[in-house]
């Protein structure tokens, strides 16, 4: 058996094992994963976002998108294919996605996958340095991002798409500011900190900081909220990562996330609006 890797581009850890995966020729069956295809009988919390809740509000979004990206090895265009959502919920313990399966053994984590893929598969040195410092700068810039980047960017989606798909109420303006306030707060930090002068977070060179930041950075750009807008040193670093992993790999990765105002137009049962309302305005407490 060959390596499985269970993902929904919709959620960023995913699409970060998935670029990574892609763009170091890493071959690999893409078992995508559509957590409520079906309607509301497949039950909410199947398989979790990585790393908890506040990643789950776009993993949910992508079962009643009903797109499906790749379903092949890692060296093969998109195609249509199956929802493998209880797969995933098997192969992972902690009922999360992503989740890897590699014969016999499992798991569960973003950042422990990418360095499980990183090492199995011997990948260029730069994505996770053997030097020791400029490996504490990678590990360094991941313990940062769940409390800053990642804190306040999906928050966008779940504002200006999400929580009005399921509640059937926009959220007031003030909301949106207060998330966008947090965000531009992280962002500052983000290029006096850790980009600086650089082109990449670590140096010459992309590194697994990079990739991570980047996809988390997408989710406002796809609900319209450019916050690359008058910010050219930080323009410049995502133009800089798009050409490392390929500009075509990087915008077919992100297709899902571009058109996720897709999602306003399609029908959502009652049953699960009714569960996933109050899940999903919990989550901008």
């Amino acid at each position: 058996m060959g390596l499985e890797l269970y993902l929904d581009l919709l959620s960023q850890p995913c699409r970060s094992i998935y670029i990574f995966a892609r763009s170091n020729n890493i071959p690999f069956e893409f078992k995508q994963v559509e957590l409520f295809k079906g309607g509301p009988g497949t039950g909410p919390g199947r398989v979790a976002a990585c790393r908890g809740p506040r990643l789950s509000a776009p993993l949910l979004a992508g079962s009643v998108l009903g797109k499906k990206p790749a379903a092949g090895s890692g060296a093969e265009q998109p195609h249509a294919g199956p929802s493998h959502s209880q797969g995933a919920g098997k192969v992972s313990l902690l009922k999360k996605v992503p989740a890897l399966k590699d014969g016999d053994f499992t798991l569960a984590e973003c950042t422990a996958i990418l360095l499980y893929l990183s090492r199995k598969y011997n990948t260029p040195d730069h994505w996770y340095p053997s030097d020791v410092q400029k490996r504490a700068q990678v590990d360094e810039y991941l313990s940062w991002h769940h409390a800053n980047i990642r804190a306040n960017a999906p928050k966008t989606m779940w504002i200006k798409v999400l929580i009005p798909l399921f509640t059937g109420q926009p959220l007031p303006s003030e909301k949106l500011q207060e998330v966008m306030e947090g965000l531009f707060a992280s962002l500052k930090q983000f290029e006096e900190r850790f980009l600086q002068d650089k082109a990449f977070i670590i140096g010459s060179e992309i590194s697994l900081a990079d990739l991570v930041a980047i996809v988390e950075l997408m989710q406002p750009v796809g609900v319209g909220c450019d916050i690359f807008e008058d910010r050219p040193r930080l323009t410049e670093w995502r133009r800089r990562v798009e050409d490392a992993v390929g500009k075509e790999l990087f915008f077919q990765a992100h297709e899902m996330i571009f058109n996720i105002k897709e999602l306003s137009n399609i029908q959502i049962h009652p049953q699960l609006k009714e569960h996933l309302a109050p899940v999903l305005m919990k989550m901008l407490k």
